[in-house]
């Protein structure tokens, strides 16, 4: 799989550029805050319908403009396809496949499978349970629509429902009949949220399931005399979501046991008008033995957790029968001499692998393929990116 063709209108630092891409390297070189970053961003968003860097879109929008438009071709296996985005500032984006329009964006979810490896990995290791969870959704959105269907509409539930354990509050502090109504209608809502989310977090378990064994094995490469890694998920509704020999229960019954603790905590739900169980409240622990990682891991051991990871989620895509694009967001930087190795080494099978650096220097040697610079330019006090060709034997410029 590769991404033949690229195409950015107005996202982030880039008015336009076209670029014809082949199965192969390509390395974009240029200083920080050139635009680098900002060319595997689209492409990652094209894969995720997510950004990397920004929980919303507002940013990928060119300032000044409304939307920015991501169109990308990508080729597996002989198989063609064209991907178009618009990406609103406000409201909901669109896409065409083929030039025909989508139902709904995350339609286009699976045509394009990409792990991206960034300096941000760190903080699946020591940041918060948010990154680890945008980490396992990411790759299971990736397997297609319908798994980002019942996250998407998990969220939308979970607005509702907090919005209305906030009216419940003011309803029960108030007193009269209107108190009995909301409560009614809450019943309503928790069992949504119970569905949707014995769902969600099914999915996350047989995901993670599959991913643990691949992430164990790349780290023992990296990190031969460390102690084994694996994952385990933390659910918020108790350990019975998780059976002991790490498999999930059906989404059935982690709804089931979803809807009883939701019963259990209403009373204090309503004090504090948010919702306290859930797939939003859930953790993945990275663990180093019988250890968290997080607080523990030197800074050398969660690098190599936080490519670990990065690695593992390859070698899950492969699983699939699938090559996935690789993207190296200038963490060449980031490595010291044998995680640059293996990390050479691992990728040198990609089909097609994208790196970022702010210098040449940063890459190492054996990895060939083209070179890109990237510049900035002003237009009527307006800075904006440029992407030219490095001749073969030239440096960045």
């Amino acid at each position: 799989m590769f991404v033949r063709e690229l195409h950015l209108r107005d996202f982030r630092s880039w008015r336009e550029i076209d670029l014809t891409l082949r199965p192969e390297p390509t390395i974009f070189v240029g200083r920080n805050g050139f635009g680098k970053t900002n060319l595997l961003e689209a492409v990652y968003y094209l894969g995720t319908l997510r950004s990397h860097r920004v929980s919303t879109d507002g940013p990928l929008v060119h300032s000044g403009t409304s939307a920015a438009t991501v169109i990308g071709t990508v080729e597996n296996m002989g198989r063609e396809l064209t991907v178009q985005l618009q990406i609103n500032a406000e409201g909901a984006n669109k896409a065409t496949i083929n030039g025909s329009p989508a139902r709904r964006a995350r339609d286009i979810l699976g045509i394009l499978r990409a792990v991206m490896f960034a300096p941000e990995d760190l903080l699946l290791v020591r940041g918060d349970p948010s990154d680890r969870r945008r980490f396992i959704d990411e790759l299971v959105a990736q397997r297609g629509p319908r798994w980002a269907a019942a996250r998407s509409d998990y969220d939308r539930v979970l607005r509702q429902r907090s919005a209305l354990l906030k009216t419940a509050g003011a309803a029960l502090r108030r007193g009269g009949s209107d108190a009995d109504s909301v409560i009614s209608t809450l019943d309503v809502w928790d069992g949504q949220l119970a569905d949707l989310g014995g769902q969600v977090t099914a999915a996350r378990i047989d995901v993670l399931r599959q991913l643990t064994p691949h992430v164990t094995e790349s780290y023992a490469s990296i990190a031969p005399h460390s102690r084994p890694a694996t994952l385990t998920y933390r659910a918020s509704a108790g350990p019975d979501v998780v059976a002991s020999d790490d498999v999930a229960a059906s989404p059935e019954q982690i709804a089931e046991i979803l809807l009883t603790r939701l019963a259990e905590l209403r009373t204090k739900e309503i004090d504090r008008g948010v919702s306290l169980v859930g797939p939003h409240r859930d953790d993945i622990d990275i663990m180093l033995g019988d250890d968290i990682a997080k607080g523990f891991a030197s800074h050398g051991e969660s690098w190599s957790l936080a490519l670990a990871l990065r690695l593992g989620s390859v070698e899950l895509v492969r699983a699939e029968g699938i090559e996935p694009v690789i993207m190296l967001d200038d963490v060449f930087a980031e490595l010291d001499a044998q995680r640059r190795s293996q990390l050479v080494s691992f990728t040198e099978s990609a089909e097609q692998l994208l790196i970022t650096a702010a210098v040449p220097d940063d890459i190492p040697a054996s990895i060939g393929g083209r070179r890109v610079a990237v510049d900035v330019v002003e237009d009527n006090g307006t800075r904006y990116s440029t992407a030219s060709e490095v001749a073969a034997g030239e440096g960045s410029t």
